[in-house]
């Protein structure tokens, strides 16, 4: 039996496909309205101000750009419509080979923790967006962003600093090995 969890928030939002391929896909505030479909690796260093060969993981941004806009839909595994933790879960097979838990939750348990100043590209980032257990996780990329299923834009790109999810901000690190 499969239990999905995950990637909701106080705000009782309606999500289920709503979010467009053609909405903003990023909505970190140094990098709002940025669409990054069918760009190269600068259009990331310039949101993360930071030079292109600090992204490391190209394979890492070509599955983000193909995921970008995609649609929030709980328990879903594709483009048609994905959840937070579908969404990590898949990236992380795909880009590093390995595979994840299914709940936000579970994954919090399978990371070393880590300091917000130690992340690193490809850590995961958890937030409790319902109370003290977690509900939503991301994959942080560089300078505080990190990439997650928003539940009104779906696939984005968004800065932990930014007051609304830093509120929420519960644990980050890398997994287990």
């Amino acid at each position: 039996m499969l239990t999905f969890t995950g990637c909701h928030s106080k705000r009782k939002i309606a999500s289920s496909g709503s979010a467009s391929r053609n909405s903003s896909l990023t909505d970190a505030s140094s990098g709002r309205g940025t669409d990054f479909r069918g760009e190269s690796l600068e259009a990331y260093a310039d949101l993360f101000n930071v030079n292109k060969k600090e992204l490391k993981n190209k394979k890492l941004y070509n599955f983000i750009t193909d995921w970008l806009g995609s649609p929030h839909q709980m328990g879903g595994s594709s483009k048609k419509g994905v959840d937070c933790s579908g969404f990590v879960g898949l990236l992380y097979q795909d880009v590093y080979r390995q595979d994840l838990a299914r709940s936000s939750r579970d994954m919090g348990e399978q990371v070393k923790r880590k300091f917000e100043n130690q992340l690193q590209e490809g850590d995961l980032v958890f937030f409790s967006f319902g109370g003290k257990a977690i509900d939503h996780v991301g994959v942080y990329l560089h300078q505080g962003k990190f990439v997650h299923v928003s539940t009104r834009k779906g696939v984005i790109i968004s800065d932990i600093k930014d007051a609304w999810y830093y509120k929420y901000f519960s644990r980050a690190g890398s997994l287990k090995r």
